[in-house]
């Protein structure tokens, strides 16, 4: 007969920690007091009863000066309180799964919310917990909860919050949820589940599927040991509960049979040895070794700082639960899972993986270990970022906050101080755009000692950016359309960057239509497509064209205006010798100062002002030169003859308060400017 023993037999690290706190007080020589048995094993209880710690059922029969012990299932806000008023030692050794739940209605009572356990009716355990608020609900399981709400449609509006005992089963659990999200509106649902009895719920019925008898120990009164006989019968129906090896037979299992062996959390290391030997003498020696590495494993203290590997087996939203295969329950809180912010805590890890991490602090009075995996992360990381420094390779990094001076970089839980000048943002723009984000960056300097980690994003930009320029050098030619991004104004053009490098549009290639300045075309950040005019490698200028070439406005005037015609113009600039006018968007024409009226014009500012639309005659075109003649005068009936002018007279104009004579050829030179 092959006889295998469940690794997570016999007592949680609550039970436990309960049973540790109790035979410590009893060796002090204290006369103690069991508020209730200290856990559901009668023969455990009995022993601690030898060690003379005395059982009373009631807080009446305390007798006076006497430390009380709680039981690992705690006790209501009720009890608690009356003990205080008798001043009266309290030993608590609710398990601390527990206290997190008493923790957490607590809480909720206070926030106003009707708080739902999910758990057996009667069971200290619930009864303690429904003891720290007012008139909970308690449902056996999804059904139950289902029922209710659908008899009572307007408790299941109220603010809700949901917790369960710490010994119901996942399959109970996860239906009861399911329930709960379909009918309430506004629940706040905890997982509560202890790990441990995961765990151990887990394994046996592994082991229950792979063996041909399993025997279940422990005490009638445990309602965990109760779903572990009921999990282990389902797959396994030579299933028997014994609550020690007096009731154990082992006539009643065949020759050659497989027998598994587990037990309840309140089931004591030497009750199940017990059954042990029993069932195999042979295997004592195979047994006692298995249970000495079980105590050292359950005894093992653990130390600020250290690393352990543990077993993720819960996550909730505020915490992970890690079984660390010790006497305490070890979580992570959901901020020391990870520096990234954009990381989802179900990305990252899985209930059922291991994992290592690093320990924070250790409380023993409460049996908890607070673990955090970005503090193991950040340890192995330095190793990481010396490496980046000295081989000059780019690492990615979360910008956590912005410091005096720069921005804080977080890779993998090491601080890298980003001075302004190296965050490659432009100065005017705040460093509060670049939080939350994921960027590159090179380690410049690194000194472990003090813990001082610099480095620039700016450096592999200028590296990207290089090589991107490189591409655009070896690849450019006259006339090459390129989608770029306008980086720049100024008075003259913009700059445009078209993958790495800067190309200049002047003002005048902007538009067909004329422009004081660039921002009424273009702005900062715009996406626009350009073409290359000239380049120049050696002097690293490109000058880029964007006006629309297939629009070319003196095809579309010709098409339209013929001399003869008369059109509506706007007059865009005013010279001493007349004005321009635009005719069509991009084809300015001339309205002489001697065509401005039927009386002799001073200067052009007396009866044109800039933006003042006009109509005109087109009285000659220059298809060869692209110059158009407008007249406003040969519209007008003449109140008093003006000499006509030819074109080579003279022209008139007014400079600086004299009359000076302009040849026509001048006035067409200072038209081109």
């Amino acid at each position: 007969m092959r006889v295998t023993l469940a690794r997570s037999a016999g007592f949680c690290y609550g039970v436990r920690r309960a049973v540790e706190l109790s035979e410590m007080a009893a060796s002090q020589g204290r006369s103690c007091v069991m508020l209730g048995p200290v856990i559901h094993n009668q023969e455990e209880i009995q022993r601690l009863e030898a060690l003379g710690i005395t059982l009373a059922e009631g807080l009446e029969r305390i007798p006076e000066g006497a430390a009380v012990i709680l039981r690992s299932h705690g006790e209501g806000k009720a009890v608690f309180d009356a003990l205080a008023a008798r001043r009266v030692e309290i030993i608590d050794t609710t398990c601390p799964n527990v206290s997190r739940i008493h923790k957490i209605v607590r809480q909720a009572q206070e926030e106003g919310r009707q708080v739902i356990i999910v758990g057996a009716v009667g069971h200290p355990e619930v009864g303690a917990i429904a003891g720290w608020c007012r008139e909970p609900l308690i449902f056996q399981d999804g059904e139950a909860l289902e029922d209710y709400f659908r008899t009572h449609p307007e408790e299941a509006e109220k603010p809700i919050t949901m917790v369960s005992q710490t010994t119901s089963t996942q399959e109970a659990w996860k239906k009861t949820v399911e329930n709960a999200k379909k009918l309430c509106t506004n629940i706040k649902i905890f997982d509560t589940i202890c790990n441990a009895t995961c765990a151990r719920q887990s394994e046996a019925q592994q082991l229950a599927a792979q063996n041909d008898a399993v025997i279940v120990v422990g005490g009638r009164e445990s309602a965990n040991t109760r779903r572990l006989y009921e999990l282990c019968k389902a797959l396994c129906p030579n299933t028997v509960w014994i609550e020690n090896s007096d009731e154990l037979d082992p006539a009643q299992f065949e020759k050659g049979a497989n027998v598994a062996i587990t037990a309840g959390a309140s089931t004591p290391v030497w009750i199940i040895k017990e059954v042990y030997d029993k069932m195999s003498d042979e295997n004592m020696m195979e047994i006692e070794e298995s249970f000495a590495e079980l105590l050292e494993k359950s005894i093992k203290t653990l130390h600020t700082g250290e690393k352990v590997t543990g077993v993720v087996t819960a996550i909730t939203p505020t915490e992970i639960y890690v079984d660390l295969g010790t006497k305490h329950a070890g979580y992570i809180p959901v901020a020391e899972l990870t520096d990234d912010p954009t990381a989802k805590v179900e990305d990252l890890v899985k209930v059922g993986q291991e994992i290592e991490v690093f320990v924070v602090r250790v409380n023993d009075a409460e049996g908890v270990v607070t673990l955090s995996k970005k503090k193991l992360d950040s340890v192995k990381s330095w190793d990481d970022v010396e490496k980046a420094c000295e081989d000059k390779s780019v690492v990615e990094g979360i910008v956590t906050e912005e410091n005096k001076g720069g921005v804080v970089v977080s890779i993998k839980g090491v601080r890298v101080f980003i001075p302004a000048s190296q965050t490659g943002i432009p100065r005017d723009t705040p460093m509060t755009e670049l939080l939350k984000k994921k960027v590159q960056l090179r380690i410049t300097e690194v000194n472990r000692a003090r813990r001082r980690v610099v480095g620039s994003i700016r450096a592999v930009a200028a590296a990207a950016r290089a090589e991107k320029a490189a591409e655009v050098w070896n690849a450019i030619e006259e006339g090459k359309r390129y989608h770029g991004t306008v980086k720049s104004l100024t008075s003259y053009g913009a700059f445009v960057d078209i993958g790495g490098v800067d190309g200049m549009v002047h003002i005048s290639e902007l538009s067909w239509s004329r422009i004081k300045h660039p921002s009424e075309v273009v702005n900062p950040g715009d996406e626009v497509d350009v073409y290359v005019i000239s380049f120049d490698p050696e002097k690293k200028k490109i000058s880029l064209g964007m006006k629309d070439k297939s629009q070319d406005p003196w095809a579309v005037f010709t098409e339209k205006y013929h001399v003869g015609d008369t059109a509506t113009v706007k007059v865009v600039k005013l010279m001493t010798f007349g004005a321009f006018a635009e005719v069509v968007p991009g084809v300015d024409g001339l309205i002489h100062i001697s065509q401005m009226a039927d009386h002799r014009v001073e200067k052009p500012g007396d009866v044109l002002s800039e933006g003042q639309e006009v109509e005109v005659k087109i009285t000659d075109i220059d298809y060869d030169k692209k110059k158009v003649s407008l007249s406003i005068r040969a519209l007008l009936e003449p109140s008093e003859p003006v000499a006509d002018l030819q074109e080579e007279d003279a022209v008139v104009a007014s400079a600086d308060g004299e009359t000076v004579e302009v040849a026509p050829e001048l006035a067409e030179e200072t038209a081109d400017e």
